[in-house]
């Protein structure tokens, strides 16, 4: 059974402290995987470390487009939102091979794609209705490269005064 971890982020500052935490740990090849309902927070944590990795890029949902690719010091990070992919089978079809390979991966809704991956970090994000900004995350990881990913943005998520 994979362990799961359950954090509180009070605000958006929060949310954007733990992508940078993520973002500071993250090596070529890694893979997080969001989910949670519309308007939940993915891709602002998506932007939030984006601009962590050092991208200077304008940040918008793949909704649309179903991938972005952004340049930063660390190489490519590849931005996919599988919402309307309807099986891993069209995921492949998106041919991101050589921009997974040299660099870092956010899916947002991508649990489905999860098989897909040797190793990744899954992030579920549910805004709290009482408080504006204010979301729970769970976070579970598959894959040794994976649970170090997530250990080490956890360590320096709760050393930053989380």
């Amino acid at each position: 059974m994979r362990q799961t971890t359950q954090l509180y982020l009070a605000n958006e500052a929060s949310t954007q402290r733990l992508a940078a935490c993520f973002a500071a740990q993250m090596k070529v090849g890694d893979v997080v995987l969001l989910s949670g309902g519309l308007a939940a927070g993915k891709t602002f944590f998506v932007r939030a470390a984006v601009a962590a990795l050092g991208a200077r890029a304008e940040v918008t949902s793949p909704t649309y487009t179903i991938a972005n690719i952004y340049r930063a010091p660390i190489g490519t990070i590849v931005h996919v939102d599988a919402y309307r992919l309807e099986n891993a089978f069209e995921f492949e079809d998106l041919a991101l091979e050589d921009e997974l390979d040299s660099g870092v991966t956010f899916i947002e809704w991508g649990a489905d794609l999860a098989d897909e991956f040797d190793a990744w970090v899954s992030l579920e994000l549910t805004p709290d209705p009482a408080k504006a900004g204010a979301r729970h995350a769970v976070l579970s990881a598959s894959g040794q490269r994976g649970d170090v990913l997530l250990a080490q943005a956890l360590a320096a998520f709760q050393g930053a005064g989380a």
